[in-house]
């Protein structure tokens, strides 16, 4: 059965110190974890328009290529930290050079992800050793990057003028967005500012702007757009552990990418004043619901986005009362289980079911303490070895 090290949870936390684009004036910190976050944000929405046509298994085993994958990518990220991102396409560019990193990074990842099993990990190296860049799942994945990327870009892109590189940089991002363009989605993200998909992928990257628990010192200091990612792929881990069904994990980490969307438009109320008194409580869940119909919700449906906006529905649990509560697809129809039900009678693919308590137990013991020297991500971790 698999198992989670404290050095994975650690490792995982680690892309909140990682800064992104420091060789250029920045009007922020850029890194690492937010833009992962971006990036998997716009792959679900690429995810969701190219398999509406699917048999329901393919598109299972898709969902799950491109959620591994994105972890896969990330992980392999924090070991080459200090690698600029030409010098590492240079190395890419030669099949040689580039096995013999990857061999050297997934030796660095061994002692982390081998509790996970075998299975887990001959996945990882057969993404990063025996790579197929045509898949659909790649080719979606190395989109949504380019896509995140590029949006960090134009935050930066005029504070560095005259810079040399600017052009260059800018019309390498265009070119490969311009090649993806026969995936569905992806010219509505080069094109954010006309479109409705791209409107929402962008709305969704400013909650980067957004300090989690801005009125409480942290080391380092977390955006909320981080913390959706780190929540989303400790859920996927902890599904693992807890045998979940494959759509199962997937409904676990994608709504933990998106369970703080409603702090977009009312910024992150801490859980003290939530629930400092069951009137502000509800008052502010009331808020929250009413700014999400009409500024998301809305805006998608309007634009004949209908299945977004009901997936977005459905894994903030607004059929069923609560992100952070058990659900499952019975009957045709969203409905709130318990986690022992979820657990003895739905734990199948064809339930399309959802953890709530296992996100509940993420955020709220796991990653709300300061984090301290990068060692320390919650009280609880001291129960990892």
């Amino acid at each position: 059965m698999p198992y989670i090290r404290k050095s994975l949870l650690q490792l995982v936390f680690s892309g909140s110190f990682m800064k992104r684009w420091n060789d250029k004036l920045r009007p922020m910190e850029l890194v690492e974890v937010d833009k992962q976050a971006h990036k998997m944000v716009a792959a679900w929405l690429l995810f969701m328009l190219n398999t509406k046509d699917m048999e329901p298994r393919e598109r299972v085993r898709l969902g799950d290529e491109i959620v591994e994958g994105g972890i896969f990518d990330y992980l392999y990220r924090m070991v080459i930290t200090d690698i600029k991102p030409p010098v590492f396409y240079s190395i890419k560019a030669n099949p040689d050079h580039y096995r013999k990193l990857s061999e050297w990074v997934l030796q660095q990842l061994r002692p982390r992800l081998m509790p996970l099993g075998l299975d887990f990990w001959e996945k990882i190296n057969a993404y990063h050793l025996n790579p197929d860049e045509n898949s659909l799942s790649r080719r979606i994945l190395a989109a949504s990057h380019m896509y995140a990327s590029y949006s960090e870009f134009k935050l930066l892109q005029h504070l560095n003028q005259p810079d040399e590189e600017l052009h260059d940089i800018e019309q390498n991002f265009i070119n490969r967005l311009e090649g993806a363009s026969d995936i569905k989605g992806v010219s509505d993200l080069l094109n954010s500012e006309k479109t409705p998909l791209g409107r929402f992928a962008d709305l969704c990257g400013r909650l980067r702007f957004q300090t989690r628990w801005s009125q409480t010192p942290r080391i380092p200091e977390t955006s909320v757009l981080g913390h959706v990612f780190i929540v989303a792929t400790f859920a996927w881990f902890f599904s693992l552990e807890l045998g979940a069904c494959h759509q199962r994990r997937q409904n676990n980490f994608f709504s933990g990418l998106f369970h703080d969307l409603p702090e977009l438009l009312t910024r992150d109320i801490i859980s003290p004043v939530k629930k400092s008194d069951p009137v502000i409580g509800e008052l502010i869940k009331e808020y929250e619901e009413k700014e999400l119909e009409t500024k998301i919700m809305k805006p998608l449906i309007e634009g004949q986005r209908q299945d977004i906006a009901g997936r977005l529905g459905y894994f903030l649990g607004m059929e069923t009362g609560s992100e952070f509560e058990a659900a499952a697809i019975i009957d045709g129809w969203p409905k709130k289980i318990s986690t022992e039900d979820l657990n003895s009678r739905y734990n199948d693919d064809r339930f399309d079911p959802k953890d709530g308590e296992l996100l509940k137990l993420i955020t709220q013991n796991y990653m709300k303490d300061p984090v301290v020297a990068g060692i320390h991500v919650g009280p609880l971790l001291a129960d990892f070895e």
